[in-house]
């Protein structure tokens, strides 16, 4: 009996060692999970050409803002100059590099927003041509009103087909019309 009290104190110590292990893996678990959802959510947001605009804006209103002051700096430098009053000993900052810096950043903005466009121009058209579903359900009382037939979805997607029939003859044929002219007359 008394070795089962002293037994019984070591037991609960080490349940509750065994409880903050357990509490401790818990919480690294709920670290990694977050850590790797802040990830995930990091890479949609450098995908996200919008995003990128909105984080790109700041930086260009720097940049302007730098451009600028440079830029005010070069004339009074300039000014003092022609004027007599200072020699040229003094270092100024350089307008191309900022002026560079400053094309490279509405360079960036603008192949951001063509991005957007074409992301929003594909997402258009795509719910344009295909603006309904087919139904997996087999039951009938289960077909969403929204739906297209099977019927339907076969004579779209055999139209798509004939259209890109169209497209690869007529590649095909300027191909062709491309090929011949690079050759002598009569040669065809």
């Amino acid at each position: 009996m008394l070795l089962a009290m002293m037994a019984a104190p070591q037991q609960q110590a080490v349940v509750q060692m065994s409880q903050a292990g357990l509490a401790q893996a818990v919480s690294l678990q709920q670290q990694q999970q977050q850590q790797q959802q802040q990830q995930q959510q990091q890479q949609q947001q450098d995908i996200d050409p919008v995003h990128k605009f909105k984080m790109l804006i700041p930086q260009l209103k720097e940049s302007l803002q730098n451009l600028m002051r440079i830029a005010s700096m070069n004339l009074a430098h300039n000014t003092t100059i022609d004027n007599g009053v200072k020699s040229s000993d003094s270092a100024v900052q350089r307008f191309d590099k900022s002026l560079e810096e400053f094309y490279a950043l509405c360079d960036q903005l603008e192949l951001c927003l063509r991005l957007a466009y074409e992301c929003l121009s594909q997402s258009i058209d795509s719910a344009k041509h295909s603006p309904n579903l087919v139904p997996t359900a087999t039951k009938a009382d289960t077909v969403q009103t929204e739906s297209m037939s099977y019927a339907q979805y076969l004579c779209m997607i055999k139209s798509q087909i004939s259209c890109a029939k169209d497209i690869h003859n007529a590649l095909l044929e300027c191909s062709k019309k491309i090929a011949g002219k690079g050759q002598p007359p009569g040669m065809m």
